[in-house]
């Protein structure tokens, strides 16, 4: 991966998790937190997505939404395991 990719997974992580937190209410990482639980996420969903036969379009959108619903899901698991 070059500079530019690496540039374009920060972002895209750091979106996807600022946009996780506002759907699971609660959870302010930070920056550097956003961009760690959105690139968790992109890698969670892209074990789940595909092992559930849901498909989503490609290119920086698609990447983002990808990689939102995968950070939904680590913070709900997270707040599941911190209550439980």
């Amino acid at each position: 991966m070059g500079g530019t990719g690496l540039i374009v997974t920060l972002i895209i992580g750091a979106v996807a998790g600022w946009l996780a937190g506002q759907i699971v209410k609660g959870y302010g990482f930070g920056l550097i937190g956003n961009i760690v639980v959105g690139i968790v996420g992109a890698f969670l969903a892209g074990w789940i997505l595909p092992a559930v036969g849901i498909s989503i379009g490609s290119g920086i959108i698609g990447a983002i939404i990808h990689a939102t619903i995968g950070a939904v899901i680590l913070l709900v698991l997270l707040r599941l395991v911190k209550t439980g």
